[in-house]
């Protein structure tokens, strides 16, 4: 807390500094001007929480510098001192809101206790404005989340909360939504989305027009902007800055803003607009703005549609090794999705679900299986893919992993081919036993054991505990999943189990794995 001492005379400034603890009373800088001018603009600067000032003073008096600051710091605590007690400057001590008036010569008790009552008024100051700002946030929020949905369902509470938060909605009202995806976390990293929210309520406030915002499912944050008249030219582009470097420290997002509509009543469409261009992000860079804008040359551009057959010609390129005519295919698709806004994200995932599929089952017949996946996991990872990129790049870093292994693989024995790919299909289910696996092979227990150690130089059960922490391991980059459901997902009924044989393979707990990554 700060204190700002105004009087004209240094040799009382001086006293008032060197006759008090001033951190024992919870002040940790003391500021000092010598007139009313000069306390004026260190206050202006500095922002003090109390100003202990002279009410007489050359060019300026006390009151006079008070009456100007009254204003510009609403919540700062006066004490006036003076040697002439009239009832004037008592009157205009108390207009004010002069929480004391010490006469002169100071007295450095009177001073203690003045700025101890001017300190405890300024924290309830603070926490009640708090507690206004966390209701008034709370409405707005509410309202946000009304808006996301059409008008009509809820057309009587929304001008109800509009007309709390004294916001613009009359005729002349123009609505846009801005909606931010943030790849998914656990938490917000700092500035928080709040802190951003006041500080885009102050930049638009310049520009007479005012935002409300709702957070959804920790990876939606969305915005609405109101003004009262048409968005200028220079507003939409200040909005677009202002959301691109705000955001910059969320790491991988995509940011969306729609088309202005005019009236409540049209918030939905509006809402609407910036959702149908948050779907195209998909195909984008991460980071990158979408603006109707900024879109309008791209829905012009023609796109050729993927073969209806392309998993069958990547297929049949994968079974006969021919690398150059899948490289040509996948080279194809990036063209294809690259900066399309014409098919949905799920469109896609689609054909891709297929081309993993048909280089999983590429793999098995070449019997390469140490990169075997199942159909849930291509699905999980489907599911968690922020951009069109990072799924094709992927599936292209994978089919060469194919390519590199046909090159030096040397075929596996086709009995503990088999063992592995039943354990890959069924290593989550808790109760898989060298028996299930013997009796899937049809030999007995005893001779698989002996023959699985003598073929790989592991016992059965090792590879099975190992494959299960691998896959524990994947899990566990993904914040999405517990760590009791991540355990049961790889076949353990027992978590204290789980986490002692994950320590025993990694020498970390499960938590601290997944610290580590983070």
């Amino acid at each position: 807390m700060k204190l700002l001492i105004v009087d004209d005379e240094a040799l009382t400034r001086t006293g008032v500094i060197s006759s008090i603890d001033w951190k024992a009373l919870g002040i940790e800088e003391v500021l000092q001007a010598d007139d009313g001018m000069n306390g004026l603009e260190m206050a202006k600067k500095y922002h003090p929480e109390i100003i202990l000032c002279d009410v007489r003073m050359p060019r300026m008096t006390g009151i006079a510098m008070l009456e100007k600051l009254e204003n510009i710091l609403p919540d700062s605590i006066p004490i006036f001192m003076s040697g002439y007690s009239d009832k004037e400057y008592l009157k205009a001590a108390i207009k004010l809101k002069a929480v004391s008036y010490i006469e002169k010569p100071l007295n450095p008790s009177e001073i203690r206790d003045a700025v101890l009552e001017a300190r405890e008024l300024y924290l309830k100051k603070v926490r009640s404005h708090r507690g206004e700002a966390l209701q008034s946030m709370e409405t707005a929020s509410h309202l946000a989340h009304l808006l996301t949905m059409p008008h009509k369902d809820a057309s009587t509470e929304i001008t109800k909360l509009a007309a709390e938060l004294s916001l613009p909605c009359g005729p002349g009202t123009h609505v846009t939504f801005a909606v931010i995806h943030l790849r998914a976390v656990p938490e917000f990293i700092e500035p928080s989305p709040e802190n951003i929210y006041q500080q885009f309520h102050k930049l638009l406030a310049h520009y007479h027009a005012d935002c409300v915002f709702v957070a959804k499912k920790l990876q939606y944050l969305v915005y609405f902007i109101f003004t009262d008249g048409q968005v200028s030219s220079n507003l939409s582009h200040t909005i677009e800055d202002f959301l691109v470097r705000e955001f910059q420290g969320y790491g991988e997002h995509f940011i969306a803003i729609g088309e202005s509509f005019n009236c409540f009543s049209r918030a939905y469409q509006a809402y609407t607009s910036a959702v149908i261009l948050l779907e195209s992000s998909f195909f984008f860079p991460v980071n990158s703005c979408l603006t109707p804008e900024s879109m309008e040359s791209l829905a012009a551009t023609p796109y050729e549609t993927a073969p209806t057959s392309a998993d069958v010609l990547f297929s049949e390129s994968l079974s006969s090794q021919n690398r150059t005519k899948c490289q040509e295919l996948l080279e194809k698709f990036q063209k294809q999705y690259d900066q399309n806004t014409h098919v949905l994200p799920n469109q896609t995932k689609d054909l891709y679900y297929k081309l993993f599929i048909a280089l999983e089952n590429a793999r098995k017949q070449q019997q390469l299986s140490a990169l075997s996946y199942t159909s849930n996991s291509i699905v999980a990872f489907l599911e968690k893919c922020f951009t069109f990129q990072e799924l094709h790049h992927t599936l292209v870093r994978q089919t060469d992993t194919y390519f590199e292994d046909l090159k030096t693989s040397v075929p596996e024995n086709s009995t503990i081919f088999m063992i592995k790919d039943y354990i890959s299909k069924n290593y989550s289910k808790e109760t898989l036993s060298v028996k299930d696996i013997s009796s899937h092979v049809f030999l007995s227990a005893s001779y698989v054991c002996t023959f699985f150690k003598n073929e790989t130089g592991q016992t059965l059960n090792q590879y099975l505990t190992e494959y299960r922490i691998e896959k524990a391991k994947n899990l566990l980059a993904d914040p999405r999943y517990k760590i009791a459901d991540i355990s049961s997902r790889v076949g353990y009924s027992d978590g204290n189990y789980f986490g002692k044989s994950f320590k025993k393979y990694t020498g970390l707990s499960p938590s601290e794995y997944r610290e580590k990554l983070n």
